[in-house]
């Protein structure tokens, strides 16, 4: 595949379109609304690089380079996360150990867009803050996949065989719904982010969905405060497998975390600020 298709189908499309498409949209649709809505603060992390800043000068330029490792998962390319001091954000080594890299990479950005929004260890501010997260499938166990596909592979009987094979080879795992609050939960303990949380299992919709859905609730008057956002990681053996078998391996995949701090302008407690310039 030719690099440059790969940067015009996939990077601009999912990092420009998906993301900043949208954080322009919501502020034009927000204006003359009884509840306005601000976006504040913004923390991202991708193949492009840390922050906002970074994305922003790597999708304007002249001559746009995209970041592909074709050689870690080959056949497969993908766009790697960048270089990052994960203990930046996650400090403690603990929580760092438990985490599957995905829950690393959504709790970093989440702590970006704190600090951008300038609310970062306010403990008033962020108990009135409300989690909403999105994520997909949690990471599989690759060898043990294998050996199910090989033992059922050409079995005439293999739906018996299948069932027989869930219930005695693979280990238990969390009910794949649960992963989006995995995600939620460790923001909360290391970002002390102490309001509700709402979480949406999916990737691309279920990413745009959640922005609609904090300023659905602002304009209820449920709340004022939200950090949003979701995060993936495309370095995953299982996931190329799934994209494989699925017909669409061709098309790279990008690790990515990406949050916001949305909120409404009379929020009280809070220093005078400026929404993110249009």
């Amino acid at each position: 595949m030719d690099p440059s298709l790969r940067w015009d189908d996939t990077v601009r499309r999912i990092y420009g379109f998906c993301f900043l498409k949208v954080v322009v949209d919501l502020m034009a649709t927000t204006k003359n609304n009884d509840h306005e809505v601000w976006i504040t603060g913004i923390g991202m992390v991708s193949s492009l690089g840390e922050g906002l800043d970074a994305h922003w000068q790597a999708l304007t330029a002249e001559n746009p380079t995209p970041v592909v490792d074709e050689t870690s998962f080959a056949p497969y390319p993908i766009h790697p996360l960048c270089e990052l001091d994960f203990s930046k954000q996650i400090p403690k080594r603990g929580d760092l150990r438990q985490m599957e890299d995905w829950q690393r990479i959504g709790t970093y950005a989440a702590g970006l867009a704190l600090d951008d929004a300038g609310i970062k260890g306010d403990e008033d501010l962020l108990a009135k803050c409300h989690i909403i997260a999105a994520a997909g499938n949690g990471e599989r166990d690759p060898e043990a996949d294998a050996t199910v596909l090989a033992a059922i592979k050409d079995d005439p009987q293999w739906r018996e065989k299948l069932n027989d094979l869930l219930l005695t080879n693979l280990r238990p795992t969390l009910y794949l719904a649960q992963q989006t609050q995995l995600l939620a939960g460790n923001i909360s303990i290391v970002h002390k982010v102490t309001g509700g949380s709402r979480t949406f299992k999916g990737e691309e919709l279920a990413g745009a969905q959640i922005i609609e859905n904090a300023v659905a609730r602002i304009r209820a008057g449920q709340g004022e405060l939200f950090l949003v956002g979701a995060a993936n990681n495309a370095a995953r053996p299982d996931l190329l497998k799934i994209r494989e078998m699925n017909e669409r391996a061709d098309t790279p995949l990008g690790s990515m975390g990406a949050f916001l701090v949305i909120e409404v302008p009379t929020m009280q407690g809070r220093a005078a600020r400026k929404p993110m310039p249009e």
